[in-house]
C-alpha cells in the first residue's frame, strides 16, 4: 500500500555522448535505477572559423537526447519529480527566443526539436588566437580568458562576422538551452558555474562585467541571467517523453562539477578524471575566495562548486583525446600502406602491447592540443632510442606523459599540503585503459579508488535529489 517512489532524472550533454540516469531513494541515500547513453556524432565543420573552429550540430545532439530518454522505462519516467541537467562548459550557441524549438509528438509523448538555432561552438574551439585574445578588454574575473570561452567567441563574431549575431536574441550553453526550452524561459538562466566558464564574470558578486563589456560594444542583451547552482529554474511546460508536466527542473550545471559531486564525499579526496580531456581536482577549505585577478601562467583554475565552495582544478586539454588522435594517426598510416583495420581493434592492440612493457625511456610531452595557461606549447617527443620504438614503448610513454602532464599542473607536494589522502579515479579513458591506471598508481603516492559509475548525469541527479 506504500506510494510508488518518485524518481529524479539526471542528464549530461557531453562532448561525445548524451547520458541520462534515473535515481531513486534507497536506504543509504540514492541508487541508480536505470541509465542510458547515446553517442552524439555531432561534430561539424565551421564555415566562418575554418579548421580552427570546433562546432557541433545542435539538432544531432537533441536527437541523441530524445533517443536516450525514449530508451528509459516509461513507467519510471512517469514518476519523475525533478530533473537535473549538466553539460560541457565554456561553449556557446545562439537561438531566437520565440522560435528556439518546436514541440512534436513522438512515440513516447511530446518532445522538442531545435528550430532557429546556430551550431554549438564548443570548449575545444580554437578560433581565438592568443593575439586576438590579447586585443580584448581585460576581464574583472578570477578566470583567465581562453579560446572556446563563450564571451571570447561572441567577441570573435562581433569582429569577424557581425551579421551572424543579428540573427539571434538569446545565447547559452547547450544545457542552458535545454532548461530554457523545457521551462519556456523568456530569458535564458545560467548557473554561476557556467557563467564563470564563459569569462567576464565576477564570481564574488555573481555578476557579469557589464560596464567593461558595454564599453567595447559587446551585445550584453545576449547574456543570460545568473542563479545559484542547485536552485530550481522552472517547471516542465508539458509532458516530456512521459515525464509529467510540472516536474521541477534545476538550473543547468557544469559537467565537471557534477562529475565531482557524484563521487566526492571527503575533503581529503582528490578526483582524477580522464575522459576527452583530463582534470585533477581538490576541494578548497570552506570560506576560500579565489584571487580577484588570475595568474595567467598558473595551471590551476578555481571552479565555483556548490554552496559557495570552490574546487582547485588542473584542467588539461589533453586526455583521452590524445590517445584517440594517436590511434587515428596509426589508422591513417595503415590505410596509406593499403591495409585496413578497425580503430577499435587498434586501440585494444596498443594497450595490450603497452602492458607488455613495464616502462619506457622514451619521453612524450603529450600537449598536442596546447594548454590554456601555455597555448603555444605543443607536443614533443624526446629521449628517442632505438630500443624504445616499439608500439608498446610508444603507447606506454604516451600514457605516462598524459599523467605526468597533469601532475606538473597540480603537483603531488600541493596535494600533500592540502591534506589529500586518497585519489578517486573516474572517466571513460581511465576506465578503458589499464596502462593509464598503472601510470596513475606509479606517479601518485596515494591509494587510488576507481569508480565506474562516477559521471555527470548521476551527479546532476544527485544535486536535485539532495534539494528535493
Amino acid at each position: 500500500g506504500r506510494p510508488a517512489p518518485a524518481y529524479v532524472l539526471g542528464i549530461d550533454l557531453g562532448t561525445t555522448s548524451v547520458k541520462a540516469a534515473l535515481l531513486v531513494g534507497a536506504e543509504r541515500g540514492q541508487s541508480v535505477a536505470e541509465s542510458c547513453s547515446r553517442e552524439t556524432r555531432a561534430h561539424t565543420g565551421s564555415l566562418e572559423a575554418g579548421p580552427q573552429g570546433m562546432e557541433q550540430n545542435v539538432q544531432t545532439i537533441m536527437r541523441a537526447l530524445n533517443e536516450c530518454l525514449a530508451a528509459l522505462p516509461q513507467q519510471q519516467l512517469q514518476r519523475v519529480s525533478h530533473i537535473g541537467i549538466s553539460g560541457q562548459m565554456h561553449g556557446i550557441f545562439f537561438w531566437r527566443r520565440e522560435k528556439g524549438c518546436k514541440w512534436t509528438e513522438c512515440g513516447t509523448g511530446p518532445a522538442f526539436e531545435p528550430e532557429e538555432v546556430s551550431h554549438l561552438v564548443t570548449w575545444q574551439d580554437g578560433r581565438c588566437s592568443p593575439t586576438f585574445l590579447s586585443s580584448l578588454p581585460v576581464p574583472q574575473s578570477h578566470v583567465s580568458l581562453a579560446t572556446g570561452f563563450g564571451c571570447a567567441t561572441v567577441y570573435w563574431y562581433l569582429k569577424k562576422s557581425p551579421d551572424f549575431l543579428k540573427s539571434y536574441d538569446a545565447a547559452g550553453t547547450i544545457h542552458d538551452y535545454v532548461v530554457a526550452m523545457l521551462c519556456d524561459l523568456k530569458k535564458p538562466l545560467m548557473s554561476v558555474q557556467n557563467a564563470a566558464s564563459w569569462g567576464y564574470f565576477n564570481s564574488r558578486n555573481k555578476s557579469w562585467n557589464i560596464d567593461i563589456l558595454k564599453k567595447s560594444g559587446f551585445p550584453v542583451h545576449l547574456l543570460p541571467e545568473v542563479g545559484d547552482p542547485g536552485s530550481i529554474a522552472g517547471r516542465t511546460i508539458c509532458a516530456w517523453h512521459g515525464i509529467p508536466k510540472g516536474a521541477k527542473v534545476g538550473i543547468a550545471l557544469g559537467d565537471f562539477q557534477c562529475s565531482v559531486y557524484s563521487c566526492l564525499t571527503e575533503r581529503t579526496d582528490a578526483v582524477l578524471n580522464i575522459s576527452t580531456a583530463a582534470q585533477l581536482t581538490i576541494s578548497m577549505p570552506p570560506g576560500f575566495q579565489p584571487p580577484e585577478t588570475p595568474d595567467a601562467s598558473s595551471a590551476v583554475t578555481y571552479f565555483p562548486y556548490f554552496n559557495g565552495d570552490y574546487l582547485a582544478v588542473a584542467a588539461s586539454l589533453n586526455g583521452g583525446n590524445v590517445l584517440a588522435t594517436f590511434v587515428n594517426m596509426v589508422t591513417r598510416w595503415i590505410e596509406e600502406l593499403g591495409l585496413q583495420i578497425q580503430e577499435s581493434a587498434i586501440y585494444t592492440k596498443i594497450i595490450k602491447a603497452a602492458l607488455a612493457q613495464n616502462d619506457s625511456q622514451l619521453s612524450v610531452h603529450p600537449t598536442i592540443f596546447g594548454e590554456r595557461h601555455v597555448p603555444e606549447q605543443l607536443a614533443s617527443v624526446t629521449n628517442i632510442a632505438v630500443s624504445d620504438l616499439s608500439l608498446g614503448h610508444v603507447t606506454r610513454a604516451l600514457c605516462c606523459g598524459i599523467i605526468e602532464n597533469l601532475c606538473s599542473m597540480l603537483p603531488v607536494q600541493r596535494l600533500l599540503e592540502t591534506g589529500v589522502r586518497r585519489i578517486l579515479g573516474s572517466g571513460s579513458a581511465l576506465a578503458r585503459n589499464k596502462v593509464l591506471r598503472q601510470e596513475v598508481e606509479r606517479i601518485f603516492p596515494f591509494p587510488v579508488v576507481y569508480g565506474k559509475d562516477i559521471d555527470a548525469a548521476v551527479g546532476a541527479a544527485m544535486v536535485m535529489f539532495h534539494r528535493k
